[in-house]
């Protein structure tokens, strides 16, 4: 055998090895991939028969419900739902026993978020700074827009119109935010983010229904 020869035989020999290494690896890969488990489709937490589906569904406060939030009760007297773009979320008005203005907000983005906010009518502050101190704390600049919101009886407010806001947040979850409804002045408002095991829903109205 020519010293040619032998060099081809050789180096078909390495690309059929290499070949076959190259299909070993695909096969193992494929049946790998088809093994793999799927991990299991986000399920809703309100459907599911456990303890949380028991505390309620935030989502479907309507006014005349009654809401639990760390063990205080609270009556919606009214609600307002917000549209910005494909965003929206509510506002709920409770009736405290003090005399305080207090809502919760239910937002889901796509967890679910609830605030308890405190109104601040005393709050001397305008917002648009990057930053902003208030009763001793920093808070920094959101998120700002405006929403289109339609509104219950119970809130003061028209049946329809937009709302202008700015949010701020500080270390810890504390928030601030500002709202101008229509062409009103800006409100200022605290809020503590809330955990689900805190709030507790106990529905007073049938679906259609008001109080």
């Amino acid at each position: 055998m020519s010293s040619s020869v032998a060099y081809l035989v050789i180096a078909l020999g390495c690309l059929i090895g290499v070949a076959g290494v190259v299909i070993a690896v695909v096969a193992v890969s494929r049946s790998r991939s088809r093994s793999a488990p799927r991990p299991p489709a986000p399920g809703d937490p309100f459907r599911d028969r456990d303890a949380d589906a028991l505390r309620g569904d935030p989502r479907t406060l309507r006014p005349g419900d009654i809401v639990e939030i760390r063990q205080v009760p609270y009556t919606v007297r009214g609600s307002v739902h917000l549209v910005e773009g494909g965003w929206s979320w509510a506002e709920h008005l409770l009736d405290d026993a003090g005399g305080v203005k207090r809502w919760i907000s239910v937002e889901t983005d796509p967890d679910l978020e609830l605030v308890l906010w405190t109104a601040e009518p005393s709050a001397t502050v305008t917002p648009g700074a990057p930053t902003l101190d208030v009763a001793g704390r920093r808070y920094t600049w959101d998120e700002s827009g405006q929403a289109r919101y339609t509104a219950t009886e119970g809130t003061g407010l028209d049946p329809r119109g937009t709302m202008r806001y700015y949010d701020y947040q500080a270390p810890g979850g504390a928030r601030l935010s500002f709202e101008a409804y229509g062409e009103a002045g800006w409100e200022v408002a605290l809020g503590e983010k809330l955990h689900r095991a805190e709030v507790m829903i106990y529905p007073q109205s049938g679906p259609g229904q008001v109080g």
